[in-house]
């Protein structure tokens, strides 16, 4: 079917014209518009005026964002023998970010504007004697140490409750458990511990969409490797992670791997490096990956009293491992992909607009579309949605004009529309059309399966 007629051609004919470059202001707006538009996020709490820096999201991007976890969950754990999983808990004792370090070092430097009262981060400031909000000359008050964590009470009665803190991280759970995993998976250094889960902080300046928020998701592992293999290491998951990103459709000149310099690196930390994304308004980091060095399991074995050492029995010698972490974000991977993939494109005089997803992060893989909402054709197009939604996440859709369900899906990132049309009742064929080319190939439904597991993952 062409994109704006009931017709039977082998491709559209209206092929792309090239697509519209898009940057800075323009490009956020768009995106940020689609997203609410299509269902990928909505502003939490809406109709009570909203809440600041909090993001649902909807149908559509619940799917993407899965996806993209499951995503870096195949990379880095399905697809290795040397990774296995943890979820650990999102409230925790203060004992533990005691020996972190989080409650004495885990804060941003605040000021206030004297004149207008809104707050920023010092270190974020351009220039520190002019407010960026009123204009005011040297109106900022003394910088104080504001602590990033959420504290609340575990208990029936707050007075008597004890103190728990939700985790503004996930990487402590993985040390505090290193030695069960140790125990229960058998594994032995070099070896990581992988976790997806959501993590809070309470940032002074939240912003840019979902890019800064207090709560959010992250996809971590710590890669616990001997003393002497951690330079190796930490350049190896280098490589690695800047590789993901790029196979799942960022392009390399919007990528860069930003080695931290001296002054920046953390007191653990013997190497650290960002991933970041071009983003609209410039770089920003998707992900770090910290040589820690044995920073952590030292630090809770000291408060603990647990030997958290561990002892090789082919050389005969014990040690602390050393750890390298890459931690990636996993809504602002997301919100790369998405901004990576926007596009738009003339198709005979008209704008068409396209999120070139790679096909493992859209939302819907397939979606089944059939000519008219005649019965005729819903149980036909039933049938046909049944044989591709238990191997791919499928959409049906029978409102509106074939042209403008092609559309949608464009624009929902869809890899692949299935449309079945009256001609299919009689030649039990279905017309595929592709989302990038907009080719479309005849294909029988006993054929169907094959042909799309060709060309999807």
């Amino acid at each position: 079917m062409s994109d704006t007629a009931a017709d039977h051609s082998a491709t559209d004919p209206g092929a792309p014209a090239g697509g519209r470059e898009l940057s800075g202001t323009a490009l956020m707006d768009k995106v940020v518009n689609l997203c609410k538009r299509r269902g990928f996020v909505f502003p939490s709490a809406e109709i009570y005026g909203g809440f600041r820096s909090a993001y649902d999201y909807g149908p559509e991007g619940v799917l993407m964002l899965r996806n993209v976890k499951d995503a870096w969950w195949r990379s880095m754990v399905q697809m290795r023998t040397d990774v296995v999983g943890l979820d650990a808990s999102i409230l925790s004792p203060p004992a533990i970010w005691e020996a972190s370090g989080h409650l004495q070092n885990f804060t941003d430097p605040l000021v206030d504007c004297t004149k207008c009262g809104h707050r920023f981060r010092e270190d974020h400031l351009e220039d520190l004697g002019t407010c960026p909000n009123c204009g005011a000359k040297d109106s900022f008050t003394g910088a104080r140490a504001f602590n990033l964590m959420f504290k609340t009470h575990a208990g029936p009665v707050e007075e008597s409750a004890a103190v728990a803190y939700l985790r503004p991280e996930t990487a402590q759970g993985m040390f505090v458990n290193f030695a069960n995993v140790l125990n229960a998976s058998r594994k032995k250094p070099p070896f990581g511990i992988a976790q997806v889960g959501k993590s809070f902080r309470n940032e002074i300046t939240p912003g840019n969409f979902v890019f800064r928020t207090r709560e959010f998701e992250q996809m971590e592992l710590e890669f616990f490797v001997p003393p002497d293999q951690g330079a190796q290491w930490y350049e190896y998951w280098c490589r690695e992670r800047v590789q993901w990103y790029r196979e799942l459709g960022i392009p390399e000149a919007s990528l860069r791997l930003r080695a931290h310099d001296a002054e920046e690196l953390s007191h653990y930390s013997t190497g650290t490096s960002d991933v970041e994304f071009l983003f609209p308004w410039g770089w920003g980091e998707l992900e770090g990956i910290a040589n820690r060095t044995d920073y952590d399991l030292t630090q809770h074995s000291r408060h603990s009293g647990v030997d958290l050492s561990y002892f090789d029995q082919e050389s005969g010698s014990r040690y602390v491992p050393h750890v390298i972490e890459p931690a990636a974000g996993a809504t602002r991977s997301m919100m790369a992909f998405l901004i990576a993939a926007y596009d738009e494109e003339e198709v005979r005089g008209e704008t068409r607009v396209v999120l070139r997803l790679h096909p493992r992060i859209a939302p819907y893989k397939v979606a089944v579309l059939p000519l008219s909402k005649k019965e005729t054709l819903t149980v036909t197009s039933r049938e046909v949605l049944g044989l591709v939604q238990g191997r791919w996440m499928s959409d049906h859709d029978e409102t509106q004009s074939i042209g403008r369900r092609y559309r949608r899906q464009d624009e929902l990132g869809t890899p692949y529309c299935v449309t079945v049309d009256f001609d299919s009742l009689e030649d039990r064929a279905v017309t595929v059309r592709d989302r990038d080319s907009m080719a479309q190939d005849r294909v029988p439904i006993a054929e169907l399966v094959g042909f799309l597991a060709e060309r999807l993952p």
